[in-house]
């Protein structure tokens, strides 16, 4: 029986571009997440510069704690399918196309983060 054939090198090149277009997707979020969650106390030391006492804006602790642990998701779960990808590869098997659940997740994570964050600010903008 023949060896199945390897990748070839624009196929593996391939998958390692989009690993690291995932990579940078999960940093961007984690980032993103981070000032998010550091953003309530620039408004609080804001405030109290001006002298004025409004809603607290603890929650978005929360919220950028959300945006990190899903940018945390994303490079482990990049990680994995990456992993997986390459072993197919190396064996000569041609990868079976797999639903973009991730990715759908990820955008239906966020969505939900987003409109909690968009009725958080409604609320706390009208007094």
């Amino acid at each position: 029986m023949s060896e199945a054939p390897k990748a070839s090198l624009s196929d593996q090149l391939a998958a390692e571009r989009t690993l690291l277009a995932w990579i940078r997707t999960g940093l961007a979020l984690m980032g993103f997440g981070f000032v998010v969650a550091r953003f309530g106390l620039f408004l609080q030391e804001f405030n109290e510069i001006r002298g004025t006492r409004v809603h607290p804006y603890g929650l978005s602790l929360w919220f950028g704690t959300a945006f990190i642990a899903v940018g945390i998701a994303v490079n482990l779960l990049a990680a994995w399918h990456h992993a997986r990808l390459a072993r197919e590869l190396d064996r000569g098997e041609v990868p079976k196309p797999r639903p973009l659940v991730g990715g759908v997740a990820v955008a239906i994570v966020l969505a939900i983060v987003g409109l909690g964050m968009v009725t958080y600010l409604v609320s706390a903008s009208g007094k």
